[in-house]
């Protein structure tokens, strides 16, 4: 399977599991607190076979990256978390060191 694909798919879960966290208001609501435990062993779980066809350090910069962003747009349209200027600007900031990370990485193996 695609390396890219799998972290997608880690990272979807990952933001999932996040904002599930938020939700389970200290992990007193069922529902959300077995989204989360579901969705964090997901996203560990894909994240782990990606590292398996890509370097760790651009995993990680992706993971971290767009887990982040995932997680502040989603408190935004979920919770109604602002989005401030200086986090837009922390965000494109964001997204060109990865772009860049990833852009000067090794073939998969």
């Amino acid at each position: 399977m695609n390396p890219y694909l799998l972290l997608a798919f880690a990272i979807g879960a990952e933001v999932t599991a996040t904002l599930a966290l938020k939700a389970a208001d200290g992990l007193t609501r069922p529902v959300p607190t077995l989204i989360m435990v579901l969705g964090y062993g997901t996203a560990f779980w894909l994240m782990s076979n990606s590292m398996n066809m890509l370097p760790i350090g651009v995993v990680y910069a992706i993971w971290a990256g767009v887990g982040m962003v995932g997680a502040a747009l989603g408190g935004a349209v979920l919770f109604d978390e602002p989005i401030t200027l200086p986090m837009m600007a922390g965000i494109a900031v964001i997204a060109l060191g990865v772009t860049i990370l990833a852009s000067g990485q090794t073939a998969p193996h």
